[in-house]
């Protein structure tokens, strides 16, 4: 008689518990994170504090009136100067005011001739009540800065070049209104080219601002 063999009946491998599984899911996460991360670092080594621009374009130039009065062009990166630009309105309640501040802060917490190639520039929003005399009363009250009445409609076009918005709001007159408006803050290097993004709420951080700013004024872009 021919013996038949039985195929082989091996107990099947147990079920991997839920919680190995969950445990493999995270390390799988963690280092697709990591990599982007490290990928993010060898395109940027600084960490920059504010929001940097993976590819720094050139900054727009654009004319208006300064608070003396004068006609005053934006060069960025003119005679190796960095600059700190914002778009704002004096009668703005808190966000304006308070970046005028900050930013003089950290101007004077930078070495000497680092503040000497350092500028701060306000271009107003309200065009229509910022006249020259008013901007020089409100930004010489909080240091050294530049501000700058652009009329319509080059404001619009200069406001669209640096992805700003701005909205009359709360009307109840013809003088009497808010503006609704993009808050953040550019750090434009001695090359002329857009390099980081400040939003105001970090503008407080006034050490860490100084960090970026000396980094920008050290290594401009290429």
């Amino acid at each position: 008689m021919t013996e038949t063999s039985l195929p082989s009946t091996a107990p099947a491998p147990a079920a991997r518990p839920w919680y190995v599984s969950a445990l493999l899911a995270l390390c799988a996460v963690a280092l697709v994170l990591g990599g982007a991360w490290g990928f993010a670092r060898l395109r940027n080594p600084f960490p920059f504090y504010g929001t940097a621009f993976d590819r720094p374009a050139a900054a727009q130039v654009f004319s208006g009136t300064d608070q003396n009065g004068k006609a005053w062009t934006f060069q960025p990166g003119g005679n190796g100067r960095t600059t700190a630009l914002f778009f704002g309105f004096t009668h703005c309640p808190n966000i304006c005011p308070l970046s005028l501040a900050y930013l003089d802060k950290a101007r004077r917490a930078l070495p000497p001739e680092q503040r000497e190639r350092f500028d701060i520039v306000l271009v107003s929003v309200d065009p229509q009540r910022d006249m020259p005399a008013r901007l020089k009363e409100y930004v010489e009250f909080f240091g050294k800065a530049t501000g700058v009445q652009v009329p319509e409609p080059d404001l619009s076009r200069v406001a669209r070049a640096y992805g700003v918005a701005y909205q009359k709001a709360d009307v109840k007159g013809p003088d009497n209104y808010q503006i609704n408006h993009t808050t953040g803050t550019y750090l434009i290097d001695s090359a002329g080219k857009l390099r980081l993004l400040w939003d105001y709420t970090q503008l407080p951080q006034v050490d860490r601002v100084v960090r970026d700013i000396e980094h920008v004024m050290e290594n401009p872009a290429s």
